[in-house]
């Protein structure tokens, strides 16, 4: 059955207009007509079972017939803090960590980031929209917009002030391992994964500089590696996310 994102303020007498570029998806890519059932989804864990009415490029016009709670979010709560990276690489990141569950998605602009600025917010948005739809979560990510790296450790105090910070910064040149890593955060004396996010900290193509390591452990980040071997900044990150969520989440 089609699935499809559309935030949802209200239901006019149970009934649904989608327009615009997902009209168009709907009716050319995935040719739905009247009479197929369509799953719509509000990224807030809602989801609505609905019947298509009328369905055209401009306007696809579907009746509720069901609403339910969906949930297929992974039980740790994931904030990806990424080092801006060049071109596609960011896209790939944002599509691929959207499929691996996590909430939100951080980019900073470290040291070592060869692009330092971008206004490709709302097309990373787009992404992790699709994402979401095409392996269907429930939730689609925030993609926040992109800040100086020292700012972010700053803003951690304000954003996340009544919880302990947990998480990791991976860093090609040493720390502990990642199971060591994550047994340490998961002996901490309250339970790690309901009570607070746990950021994934990865840095751009040449990756985090000793100084910002230092002031990263200083916030009380575990800093680990992903092995002997260095790894492109795109592929450092996915294999980060899949190692997190297979050791604490819901792969595995």
């Amino acid at each position: 059955m089609p699935r499809i994102f559309f935030p949802i303020t209200n239901l006019s007498e149970n009934q649904i207009s989608i327009t615009g570029e997902k009209a168009k998806y709907l009716a050319t890519i995935l040719r739905c007509k009247k009479g197929d059932e369509l799953i719509v989804f509000d990224g807030k864990g809602n989801c609505l079972r609905t019947t298509i009415l009328r369905a055209d490029k401009k306007e696809v016009f579907a009746e509720v017939l069901e609403t339910f709670a969906c949930n297929t979010e992974s039980p740790i709560d994931i904030i990806l803090v990424q080092g801006l990276l060049k071109g596609q690489k960011m896209d790939m990141v944002i599509q691929k960590a959207t499929e691996l569950g996590v909430r939100e998605i951080q980019p900073v602009v470290t040291e070592r980031s060869q692009t330092r600025e971008t206004r490709k917010v709302v097309r990373w948005q787009k992404i992790a929209e699709e994402a979401s739809r095409q392996s269907g979560r429930s939730v689609v990510p925030l993609i926040q917009d992109p800040i100086n790296f020292n700012d972010y450790l700053l803003l951690l105090v304000t954003r996340h002030s009544s919880l302990p910070l947990r998480g990791f910064i991976f860093w090609e040149e040493g720390g502990i391992s990642l199971k060591e890593a994550v047994d340490k955060i998961s002996l901490a004396p309250i339970h790690p994964f309901t009570d607070s996010p746990v950021h994934i900290l990865v840095g751009p193509e040449g990756g985090f500089t000793r100084e910002e390591v230092s002031a990263s452990e200083k916030k009380g980040f575990i800093v680990t590696s992903l092995g002997k071997r260095i790894l492109r900044a795109e592929t450092a990150s996915i294999s980060a996310l899949t190692l997190v969520q297979f050791l604490l989440g819901d792969l595995g």
